[in-house]
This record gives structure tokens, sequence and C-alpha cells, in this order.
């Protein structure tokens, strides 16, 4: 049995949406709306920021606050926008804000070109995909339908009941052409009964994730090496339809277009639903958790970066976290530093790192032979500090990593 449930955080839940060509004429109306907003924003933003750049002097800005008190005579002057609601004009200002604060950010911490955000950009007719916040005072929930502000009406398909009384919804559109409604709600916490075991996770390419208990080994899945043969094919037809610069594109290039986004879309709700159901069987089984806290983003710019795309390792590992954190179960990320040097048995070192082809690790000082991932589960729990007994030995200098979630 589990205990009564508490808040710990905000979660989101997301449901598909049935939109009749009034609701969706209307949805689009505002879209239009809120993306004007936005590249007034943009473009506000660059003029403040050319003024202040030939004018070190000047001390406007470009906060929320004088984006709010701009967007009130906006609509005062322009009565379409006007007739629109105010609540997701008034968040797009919210988002563009955040982005924009995020690429600030970024700059002043001097990152490298390729891992900022970006300043935000005007967004264009068409290629813009629709999508729409309300805050509490801008929908609300009855007899299982969506009231938007503005008197837009949609129908939601309730696959699961939402846990707790929402406090915003985003309404967005994908490539297929599908509206969505995604609900944040606070997350309620669902703690399991104990199990009295514990287990050490390893990220990797060959295995998704190799663990010290075999029975909870994630394979690689290769879902998109299984559709690679129809994603090539899509790929010629749009190839082969392409339109020329300037002008509309056929009919047969849009479909090629939609069926391979279609696909695209299944190839990551099959990683999805893997990752997750891993992720809840994992929690089920143990109290504490000692993970790798991998970084799959360098792997974008090695020879296996298709394979690690197709793996999900970051997905998987965000669904892992939740999971330990809806069910009240001790996670601790370790540092992957020198994990596939030590020994798991004795904590000695080796000199040189193992090349990707020696899948086995021999310790020299024990003689301890074992797979090479295999050995690196062992050594996330030896580094938490979860090492069942007999285990328990850490190589001097090396104090283990605590970082809890």
């Amino acid at each position: 049995m589990t205990t009564p449930s508490q808040a710990v955080g905000h979660a989101r839940y997301g449901y598909r949406l049935r939109v009749s060509s009034t609701a969706e004429k209307a949805l689009l109306a505002e879209w239009d709306r809120c993306r004007w907003v936005w590249n007034q924003c943009v473009a506000t933003s660059k003029q403040v920021h050319a003024r202040n750049r030939a004018d070190p002097g000047d001390s406007r800005t470009c906060g929320p606050a004088q984006l709010d008190r701009m967007l009130t005579g906006w609509r005062a002057g322009h009565e379409w926008l006007a007739a629109g609601a105010s609540v997701p004009q008034q968040q797009t200002i919210r988002d563009f804000a955040k982005s924009r604060a995020k690429a600030l950010k970024d700059i002043k911490e001097r990152l490298p070109v390729k891992r900022r955000a970006g300043m935000p950009r005007f967004k264009k007719k068409g290629l813009a995909d629709p999508s729409l916040n309300y805050t509490l005072r801008g929908f609300r929930v009855k007899d299982g339908r969506l009231h938007l502000a503005g008197g837009i009406v949609l129908t939601v398909v309730w696959s699961r009941a939402l846990p707790a009384e929402p406090s915003s919804v985003r309404v967005y559109r994908d490539r297929l052409g599908h509206w969505y409604a995604s609900f944040v709600v606070p997350a309620q916490a669902e703690p399991l009964p104990a199990a009295g075991r514990m287990i050490g996770i390893d990220w990797g390419v060959r295995e998704t994730a190799t663990t010290t208990s075999d029975a909870h080994d994630l394979p690689h899945a290769e879902y998109g090496r299984k559709a690679q043969a129809r994603l090539s094919r899509y790929d010629k037809m749009m190839a082969r339809r392409k339109p020329a610069t300037g002008q509309p594109s056929s009919n047969g290039y849009r479909t090629a277009k939609r069926l391979r986004a279609k696909q695209y879309k299944k190839i990551a709700r099959q990683r999805q639903d893997t990752g997750r159901k891993w992720a809840k069987k994992v929690a089920r089984d143990h109290d504490a958790l000692a993970v790798e806290d991998f970084k799959p983003k360098f792997l974008a710019r090695s020879r296996m970066a298709r394979k690690a795309a197709d793996a999900a390792i970051g997905a998987t590992k965000r669904a892992l976290v939740e999971m330990a954190r809806k069910h009240g179960r001790t996670l601790r990320l370790v540092n992957p530093a020198h994990t596939t040097m030590d020994c798991a048995r004795c904590g000695v070192r080796t000199k040189h790192a193992l090349p990707l082809s020696e899948r086995t690790y021999t310790c020299t000082a024990c003689g301890a032979v074992s797979p090479r991932d295999k050995n690196s589960a062992h050594v996330m729990l030896v580094r938490a500090g979860l090492t069942p007994a007999g285990a328990d030995r850490v190589r001097p200098g090396s104090p283990p990593d605590r970082q809890a979630v």
C-alpha cells in the first residue's frame, strides 16, 4: 500500500484534442496575434540593443514590465489585436523574456557559441507551429471540455484523469496537424513499499543501460535503425518532389513530408514508452539508485552519433529521475570520470584508459575479471556510498559522490 500522496513539484499531463473547424479557425487567429506580439518584442529588443550600443549612457531596457506596458498600447492602437484574449499575449511576452534572459546569461558566462541558446528570432507565418499558453484566469475545464478565453471550446480526449486541478495549460499543434493540451498540475508523490535492494546503472551505446542486476539491463531497442529503410524512402520522395526556390510545394511533396514526420513521431513515442516502462520497473524493485551522471550531448560530435541518438539516453535518464522522485526512492548522480578505469572490488585504477574495443575489465591488482560495463555499474554503487557489505572499499583520495536528487 502507498501512503497518502504529497505534492512534489509540478508535472505535465498531455492530452489529444478534438478541434472543430470553427475552434481551429479561432485558435489560428489567436496564434496570429500572439506571433505578432512575439515579433514586436523581437523588433523592440533589437532597437533597444542598437540604441544602447550607440549611446552607452542610455539606460533603457527591454524587460517584461516594459513590454507589458507596450502591449497595452498595442492593444489600444489595433482593434484586431484587442479582439483577442489578453492572457496568451501576456504569456507570449513571458516566454520571450525567459528566452532572452537565457541567451544573455549564456553570453555573460562566455559559453561557446555552439552551446548558447541564441537570441529570440522572428516567427514566420506558416513555419512556426502554433503554441498558446493560458494561466488559471484564461481557461477552465467544465463538463469534460476545455474552455479558453475568447469563447474557444475544445473537446479533450481524457486518456487518464488529472490528479489535481491544473494551474496552466499549453495548447499546441504538432507538424502532423494534431492539436494537444498540456496541463501543469502539482506532482503527487506515490511512495512504494520497501524492496530492500539497491542498483548501480551505467549508460552506454551497445546497451542503453547496464546495471548491477542482469534482470534490469536495458538493451538497445534500435527503433531508428529498424525504421531507416522507410525514412530513406520518404527522404527520396521529398528530394524528387522538392519545389524550386519561390515555388509552392506540390501535394506529393507535402504527403511525403507528412509521412516522414509521422514515422519520426512514432519512433519518439516508442523510445519514450520503453524508457518509462524500464524506469518504473527499476524504481519499483530498488530502494536506492546510483546513476551515472552522463551527458550524452558530446556523442553528437562522434562517430557514434546516430546510434547514440537512437538509444535516447537523455530521455531515459530523465524518466528514471522522475520515477525515483515520484515513488520516493533515493537516487544519487555519480560523476562518470574514470568509472571505466576503477576496479569495483579493490578500487585500484588502471594507468591508461581502456579502448572502446576492449569490453572485458581485468584488474591488475586483485585479478578480478568482469564485463567492462558491469564493472562500471558496480563502481557507481561504490562512489555513491551504496555498496553492499563486502564491496565497500573505495580508492584512496576518491571520496564517494553523494549528489542526491
